[in-house]
């Protein structure tokens, strides 16, 4: 039976697209997997908090302070090229670091060769949006886009487990010397996708721009697009609420007797919801009332966000969160698909450049006002601030205004993709 179009299935149908996204899998799974190893590595050799911080944000600040530069990369190379070469330099990298443990060379080496690893990253993720939407019809890019959320979450979810696995095997150099393997796979697989126009940037020839220039023309790509300022910042709004709750859970879980493990087990349920939220996410993107099913994922998020201050029963509170993540997820597929849809596709990568490191910054700042709110308005309070925040945003969007402009189709750069039956 075919599937419907839109859907995760029906963009998996596309071989192109499937190589594309097991490379950002392998890859971004890399991302995360040596995370665990290189915090207790750290840990191991100075016996200091204040390290583990430094390392955390060596890992995090590359990628929302270089994202810019990412889209320009982007938008001035071959992708293809910039992709292969971004696991490249990363599995070097990871190489390196199992020397830096297995040679009991200075411990600051870590959080450097991290921080460059991060850095490495930054033209990843805006190269495999804007090649998303040439290797799949136009009417399967919310499906495609879902699944490359789902990647991510899988990611961020699965990869410190395995991570924990392997330095229970062995140390932690060979958790480097094993994350360095699936950057490699990652370039394989790029790398079996032919060369062509679908990873060609769009940069007109002889254009010159300097970098700060061309960060700046992807931020004013984006503020000249209402429907894109309005989803970016629905996705910011998603991204501080999940901050907020990294800290507001934990205390929740420990002030009604679940612990740390009731606190694991919330975090998981959000990814669950999330997956939840990718199965409607085609649906909802084709619908003939985008501002409208914008607002209701918004309300998704924040109502179950709201109602776990009075919930004292972890199953209530799962099934919160599985709402609320699903609400969450279908936002970001929403912003995604809406920018790639909206946007030129001469900017698109440099606008996507300045999307992504604002809405992970709002994760960062989520969790640093969360403890300052607390000693506010108490841990209630705070819980059920995110829910205001969420359904403020979702009020403001659904404030009648001037239409925005219909999006704009892209057009299919490669021949057919190749379909192939799954």
């Amino acid at each position: 039976m075919s599937a419907a179009p839109g859907t995760m299935r029906s963009a998996l149908r596309h071989g192109t697209f499937r190589r594309l996204l097991l490379g950002l899998a392998v890859s971004q799974a890399g991302d995360w997997l040596y995370n665990v190893a290189l915090l207790a590595f750290v840990y191991e050799r100075t016996h200091s908090a204040g390290w583990l911080a430094a390392t955390t944000a060596a890992r995090v600040l590359p990628i929302v302070v270089l994202g810019p530069l990412g889209g320009v990369i982007a938008d001035r190379y071959d992708r293809r090229r910039v992709m292969i070469a971004s696991d490249v330099v990363r599995a070097g990298l990871m190489l390196a670091l199992a020397v830096v443990a297995l040679a009991g060379l200075p411990v600051v080496l870590a959080p450097v060769l991290a921080g460059l690893a991060t850095a490495a990253a930054a033209p990843y993720p805006p190269c495999a949006a804007a090649t998303t939407p040439r290797l799949v019809p136009d009417e399967d890019l919310p499906g495609a886009n879902a699944a490359r959320s789902v990647v991510g979450m899988g990611s961020v979810a699965a990869g410190p487990v395995v991570g924990a696995v392997l330095l229970l095997l062995g140390p932690a150099s060979s958790a480097f010397l094993i994350n360095a393997g699936t950057f490699a796979l990652s370039a394989l697989a790029v790398l079996s996708i032919p060369a062509g126009a679908a990873f060609r940037p769009t940069r007109v020839p002889g254009d010159r721009n300097g970098v700060l220039a061309d960060v700046m023309l992807g931020a004013r790509a984006l503020r000249s697009h209402p429907v894109a300022v309005r989803l970016v910042g629905a996705d910011l709004v998603c991204s501080v609420v999940y901050g907020m709750q990294t800290v507001l859970l934990l205390l929740l879980s420990r002030s009604l007797g679940f612990g740390d493990a009731g606190y694991g087990c919330v975090l998981a349920a959000l990814g669950a919801g999330g997956i939840v939220g990718t199965t409607i996410a085609g649906r909802a993107a084709a619908s003939r009332r985008p501002r409208d099913v914008l607002v209701g994922a918004l309300l998704l998020l924040a109502a179950p966000s709201a109602l776990m201050a009075f919930t004292a029963w972890l199953p209530g509170l799962l099934l919160w969160a599985v709402i609320g993540g699903a609400g969450a997820v279908l936002v970001e597929v929403l912003c995604e698909t809406a920018l790639q849809r909206e946007l030129d596709d001469e900017v698109f990568a440099r606008a996507y450049g300045v999307a992504l490191p604002v809405v992970i910054g709002g994760i960062v700042v989520g969790s640093l006002v969360a403890a300052p709110l607390v000693a506010l308005v108490g841990l209630s309070g705070a819980i059920i601030g995110t829910g205001v925040l969420a359904g403020g945003y979702a009020l403001f969007v659904g404030l009648p205004r001037r239409a925005a402009g219909r999006h704009r189709a892209p057009r299919m750069i490669e021949p057919a993709a190749e379909v192939v039956p799954v």
